[in-house]
């Protein structure tokens, strides 16, 4: 019987039989859900990726003024559509650190503030133009212009000069920062030809896919790019449906009208997780909730008053009511482990009597 189980999740995840049919079969056989899901999603890493096909997402965030210019990407659905056509130099990675992109290497002078950036060999962008050194200069030099309304301007304002030679940009700093690498894989910093400065909303870049159709605040259809130099976008159209809802947002998932979704709502995770055809995946993320005291500002320019507070508000509990457990309770900062800088801190416990001694 159990050999039968495998047979037949092999054959769900090469598409043979749908997950829904799989599930029912294995219930038929006294499988429970959560051991028949479990199988399935072994089955599939043991298989390795599917290439080809269409996948749907749906994402909450996208309205009809947003821009295809990546300087003006502010929601979730603009970073997702900037991450299919286009790259930054590097990439933050799931372990926290950097892997190359446009620039396959990067070193530092020894007193850090002047970095040189090597841009890739043999990259193009959509459009059949090879990637040079003078676009990488170009774009980060409109991110950080007088009359930019860049999001990253804020990380640019440091650069003091930025030039090329050959196929290496450098870029001088006021004030060494051995973190700039980090701040050049920035979404907003995609590197576009001549910078994008004739045309920033094009949508031509190195990234995996082109975009093919646009309808800002609805739909976005993507195709796979015949010619990027990487080995990521399996899947050969990708459609991003703007649904903004969060119930209309968990309905088109379990109707099957999109094969994955974004922010599940906390209220309602473990039950959308409980459906035969769906799992909820939840990871650390840089989102976070404050009460914030001005402590210029009385009364929380008495330092009493702040630590009071502080020992007097159970975060836990609202971790446990407010997000339904989804989240991590912190102190005075929001890094946590989506953070490459994060370093774990004793958490400040809920105490009413020292919150009463203060």
């Amino acid at each position: 019987m159990n050999d039968h189980l495998h047979y037949l999740a092999r054959h769900a995840v090469v598409g043979k039989l749908s997950r829904r049919d799989f599930m029912a079969k294995a219930a038929a056989l006294g499988f429970s859900a959560a051991a028949a899901g479990t199988l399935l999603t072994t089955e599939a890493r043991a298989a390795g990726p599917q290439k080809g096909g269409t996948m749907r997402i749906g994402l909450q965030g996208g309205s009809t003024t947003d821009s295809l210019d990546p300087a003006l990407s502010t929601n979730q659905v603009t970073l997702m559509l900037v991450r299919l056509w286009g790259e930054a130099l590097v990439e933050l990675n799931d372990d926290g650190g950097l892997d190359g992109k446009v620039a396959e290497s990067y070193e530092a002078s020894a007193d850090a503030k002047v970095w040189t950036f090597k841009i890739r060999k043999g990259i193009t962008f959509s459009n059949g133009q090879s990637v040079t050194a003078e676009d990488v200069a170009k774009t980060l030099e409109r991110h950080s212009g007088e009359d930019t309304k860049s999001g990253a301007l804020g990380i640019m304002r440091g650069i003091k000069n930025i030039s090329t030679e050959g196929d290496t940009v450098s870029i001088e700093l006021e004030t060494p920062n051995a973190d700039l690498p980090y701040l050049m894989a920035d979404y907003h910093l995609v590197i576009q030809p001549g910078g994008g400065m004739d045309d920033p909303a094009a949508a031509i870049g190195t990234g995996p896919y082109i975009i093919k159709d646009v309808d800002m605040g609805v739909r976005i259809v993507a195709e796979k790019n015949p010619n990027y130099w990487g080995d990521i976008g399996h899947a050969e159209t990708i459609e991003l449906i703007v649904i903004n809802d969060n119930t209309a947002r968990v309905a088109a998932l379990q109707s099957g009208q999109v094969d994955l979704i974004d922010r599940v709502p906390p209220r309602t995770a473990k039950l959308v997780d409980r459906a035969p055809n769906i799992t909820v995946h939840s990871t650390s993320g840089p989102g976070h909730y404050v009460f914030i005291m001005h402590a210029n500002t009385a009364p929380f320019d008495n330092k009493d008053v702040r630590m009071a507070l502080k020992y007097g508000i159970n975060r836990q509990e609202m971790v446990d009511k407010v997000l339904n457990g989804y989240g991590s309770i912190g102190n005075d900062s929001p890094i946590n482990s989506s953070y490459p800088m994060f370093t774990a801190v004793e958490q400040r416990e809920y105490d009413p009597e020292k919150a009463m001694h203060h």
